[in-house]
């Protein structure tokens, strides 16, 4: 067997005589502008240890949904075509096929129809283990350890929850689940070289305001490399569905969930705007085009949608965190990242 290392990844390949191939392709890195050699026809890429990582990620989404479902918070099956998705807070290309004359985009979240069909059920809450794909754009992504252009996180949304309501739900969630992994991976850990103990509760709680006047625009990396458990970032001001503060313009009730160490944010989410008047305002206000969202904005014009509350937990970034390391490409089998050819 050859091994080719190429972006810090170790990619296997057949040739004819031990099914292993040897057959490789040269592409132009666009970190480096530099031609790398790559093999043709990866079957598996894969890092030290990644057998018990996923081990560990086994018993973290087995917490998870242990979890929610004594919560009677129901599970959803995931939306991956739809002819809206999340518009996001920053610019990414698109992902979108044509399928009879209609223009279908890949899921970056399922946060519309989350908030159509909390509306519409009558249960506590529900989530989804949703697949997303964001193809990343800018250099900023280029060296990050904690992007892929295809992931999956784990989204909630309460019906009439509000954001107390949601950050409660989620700290003792991020409890129970590292008890679980504490207490059935104890071997796995210690294979890992990790230390891991239950957070504190509750956690730290900090509004992007007050960390943007000590620290400057870089505030997320810098209090991340401060702190040792997980803490709340309140008040962004970002994509046009996150409720804004009624007493007070210009402020959200909306939050991220922060990793220590380093590791960064794991969720970003918030209330809701549910009023076709609101939404409305805010879709001018960021320059969005109304026609986009046209069902959307239907429902919310006819009052068939509802307070809500959730997020989108990242579910590479909370195994990343947990097994400690370093880049988020050694803990998933066929990792996607901004800048490397993707093989399979």
């Amino acid at each position: 067997m050859e091994i080719l290392s190429t972006f810090s990844t170790i990619i296997f390949y057949e040739n004819e005589n031990n099914g292993i191939s040897a057959n490789k392709i040269n592409f132009v890195n666009t970190m480096t502008s530099k031609s790398v050699q790559v093999v043709k026809s990866p079957i598996f890429s894969t890092s030290e240890d990644l057998a018990t990582t996923l081990r560990i990620q086994s018993v973290i989404m087995k917490s998870v949904h242990d979890f929610l479902y004594k919560k009677d918070i129901i599970q959803l099956m995931p939306v991956i075509l739809s002819p809206i998705t999340d518009p996001l807070n920053h610019p990414v290309h698109k992902a979108e096929i044509e399928y009879l004359g209609q223009n279908l985009q890949l899921t970056k979240s399922m946060i519309f129809h989350k908030q159509i069909a909390i509306a519409q059920l009558d249960v506590t809450g529900l989530y989804i283990v949703s697949p997303n794909v964001r193809l990343e754009s800018g250099a900023k992504y280029l060296t990050s350890d904690k992007h892929l252009l295809e992931f999956s996180q784990v989204d909630i949304e309460l019906r009439y929850g509000s954001s107390e309501d949601f950050l409660s739900l989620l700290e003792e969630m991020i409890g129970f689940t590292f008890s679980k992994v504490l207490a059935e991976c104890k071997d796995e850990l210690d294979k890992l070289k990790v230390d891991l103990r239950v957070p504190s509760l509750p956690f730290k709680r900090f509004t992007s305001h007050e960390l943007l006047d000590k620290y400057g625009n870089n505030f997320e990396t810098i209090i991340s490399s401060i702190e040792r458990d997980p803490f709340w970032i309140m008040d962004f001001e970002r994509e046009f569905y996150d409720k804004e503060d009624p007493s007070r313009k210009g402020h959200y009730l909306n939050y991220d969930l922060v990793y220590p160490e380093g590791f960064g944010e794991g969720l970003s989410g918030g209330e809701r705007d549910f009023q076709y008047e609101i939404l409305l305002r805010k879709l001018t206000e960021r320059n969005q085009s109304p026609e986009d969202f046209s069902y959307y904005l239907e429902l919310a014009r006819s009052e068939k949608l509802i307070p809500s509350a959730g997020g989108g937990l990242g579910v590479e970034r909370l195994v990343r965190f947990i097994t400690k390391k370093k880049r988020i490409s050694e803990i998933t089998p066929f990792p996607k990242k901004l800048g490397e050819k993707i093989l399979i």
